[in-house]
C-alpha cells in the first residue's frame, strides 16, 4: 500500500492508518484502493478495537483529487468512493479521525463516517465541493443523521469552513485537544481498553445498524444523482474545469 501505512499498538488492540501522500493527502483513486485494502486487512485482526485514521504532516487531507471529478473520470471515482464507506462498514471495528490542518471535502466526509473525531484546535473542516458547482455525495445522506439537517445544510450548501472549535459547537467533532495524541491513547484507555475485542464488534453493529442500512440504502440513489444527472449540466463541468484552470467559474445556471 503505497499511500497508506499501517501500524499496530497496544499488542494489537488498536491500529494506525496513516494517509501517507502529503502535503495534501488528497484521496485520488489510489489512495482509496490503498484505504480500503488496510481496512480488509485491518477487519481481519481478532484483538483489534480501535482504528485510528490521521493523515501525515500538517494536514489530515484536502479531499478527493479535484482532476477525478471530470466527466470523463468521475464515472469510475465515485463509485470507489462508495466502496471506500463500505469497507468502513464492513471492517466492524470502532474508528477514530484524529485531524490536523485542514480536513476538507472528501477527507472531511471519510473523518465524519468514523464514530469518534478528535482535532486539533487549528484544524478546519469544510465541504467546499459547492464552489466547484457539485456536492458531496456521501455527506449529503450521513450529515442529517449525525448533526441535525440545519447543520448539514449549512455544511453542504454554503461550503464555509469551520475551526475545530465551532465544529465541535455543531457536534461535528466530539472531541478538541492540544495534545491529540495524548488525548486519544487516554479515550481508548478510559472507555475500550477493558473490552472484549469480540463484544465490541458487536456492538458496534447493533448501534450502527439504522445509520449503516440508510447509508447502504440511499448511496445508490445519489451516486445516480450525481453521475447521470448532476454532471449532464454545464455548470458542474465548468466548476471544475474552471478550479483546475486557476480562473473564475462562469455560471450559466444549468
Amino acid at each position: 500500500m503505497g499511500e497508506v501505512n499501517l501500524r499496530m499498538e497496544r499488542d494489537g488492540q488498536v491500529g494506525r492508518l496513516l494517509l501517507n501522500a502529503p502535503k495534501g493527502n488528497v484521496l485520488d483513486a489510489a489512495m482509496m484502493r490503498d484505504v480500503i485494502a488496510a481496512l480488509e486487512e485491518l477487519s481481519g485482526r481478532p484483538a483489534l478495537k480501535l482504528i485510528v485514521i490521521e493523515g501525515e504532516g500538517d494536514h489530515f487531507s484536502f479531499g478527493a483529487s479535484v482532476e477525478e471529478h471530470r466527466a470523463e473520470s468521475c464515472r469510475a471515482m465515485i463509485p470507489l468512493f462508495g466502496r471506500l464507506f463500505r469497507a468502513l462498514i464492513d471492517a466492524r471495528v470502532a474508528t477514530l479521525a484524529a485531524v490536523r490542518g485542514q480536513c476538507l471535502g472528501g477527507g472531511m466526509e471519510l473523518a465524519l463516517f468514523c464514530n469518534w473525531v478528535f482535532a486539533h484546535p487549528t484544524a478546519r473542516f469544510g465541504q467546499p465541493e459547492i464552489r466547484l458547482g457539485v456536492f458531496p455525495p456521501a455527506a449529503a445522506i450521513f450529515l442529517p443523521l449525525l448533526v441535525g439537517q440545519a447543520v448539514a445544510d449549512e455544511v453542504c450548501l454554503t461550503g464555509r469552513t469551520y475551526m475545530a472549535a465551532e465544529a465541535l459547537a455543531c457536534r461535528l467533532v466530539h472531541t478538541v485537544a492540544d495534545d491529540l495524541e495524548g488525548a486519544v491513547q487516554a479515550f481508548f484507555d478510559r472507555n475500550l481498553a477493558s473490552h472484549s475485542a469480540a463484544s465490541l464488534r458487536f456492538a458496534l453493529r447493533a448501534s450502527r445498524h439504522g445509520f449503516n442500512r440508510t447509508f447502504l440504502d440511499r448511496w445508490p440513489e445519489l451516486e445516480s444523482l450525481y453521475l447521470a444527472e448532476l454532471m449532464a449540466a454545464h455548470d458542474p463541468n465548468e466548476g471544475i474545469q474552471a478550479y483546475l484552470d486557476k480562473r473564475p467559474a462562469q455560471w450559466l445556471h444549468r
